[in-house]
């Protein structure tokens, strides 16, 4: 278990290992390698072997801070709402290398966040609000697949005091999946945040139950942890699932990450 959470905003974390993040999924699938069969055999081998985001543009950028509220061995599931109520978020979050931009396989990407109130589990009553604590609600990760997209159902996060709407994120390899349904082992490769867009989020807030977070919420223009660095920094791209905010959003970026 990490450091004992305090009320105030959490700080910048220094660079660490070397991460990018590149377009979001979406955008990074219409940049398709043109099909060079005109110039022989040799080149059309050499397209098909590329992976199709390798057209899209790695951008470098720094690592962000794990955080108070990480907590080891959960669950690894596709859905980790647990019933907790807000609207739906169904995020695809593609895990690339780097160097190469080639999609990685079997990537457990992992997330955490806070609920409509601002709470995380096993840290319930930080926020000010008073709830069961299960200790693993909006918690765990799946593995990526064949593409390497990881496919995670959960709600838009709350907030708490001192930080914008945000969703932690971690990305290991070589996990060994455990019988009690969590994980062990690998290594860890980047550690991260994920934004939401102000405009959506401001209209997420204003409804219920995210309306009952009486917590003044800090903007992503007053965050002290988001740099303004738009997908580069971790902002997702979002769509609407229906015609009001309450039928949820779908949330895509692409993660970089140096093995």
């Amino acid at each position: 278990m990490t450091e004992k959470p305090s009320s105030t905003p959490e700080p910048r974390h220094p660079v660490g290992r070397r991460a990018v993040l590149v377009a979001g999924g979406a955008a990074a699938a219409t940049l398709a390698v043109g099909v060079a069969s005109a110039q022989g055999e040799a080149d059309s081998r050499a397209v098909q072997a590329t992976p199709v985001a390798a057209a899209a543009v790695c951008t470098l950028t720094k690592e962000m801070t794990e955080g108070p509220y990480y907590l080891d061995g959960q669950y690894v599931r596709a859905d980790i709402t647990e019933g907790k109520t807000g609207f739906p978020l169904r995020l695809a979050l593609t895990v690339v290398d780097d160097d190469t931009c080639a999609v990685i396989p079997n990537a457990l990407v992992e997330i955490w966040h806070a609920d409509v109130l601002g709470e995380y589990s096993g840290f319930v009553g930080s926020n000010g609000h008073s709830e069961p604590d299960s200790g693993t609600f909006l918690r765990g990760g799946v593995l990526t697949n064949s593409a390497g997209v990881a496919n995670i159902t959960t709600v838009y996060p709350g907030w708490y005091r001192g930080r914008c709407v945000h969703i932690h994120v971690k990305v290991h390899t070589n996990v060994t999946l455990t019988s009690d349904g969590s994980f062990t082992g690998g290594q860890e490769l980047h550690t991260g945040q994920l934004f939401f867009d102000e405009t959506v989020t401001a209209r997420v807030g204003a409804l219920t139950p995210y309306s009952t977070n009486t917590v003044t919420r800090t903007t992503l223009a007053q965050d002290s942890i988001y740099d303004e660095g738009g997908a580069a920094s971790g902002l997702l791209t979002l769509a609407a699932l229906g015609s009001s905010p309450a039928s949820g959003y779908s949330g895509t970026l692409t993660l970089g990450v140096e093995r």
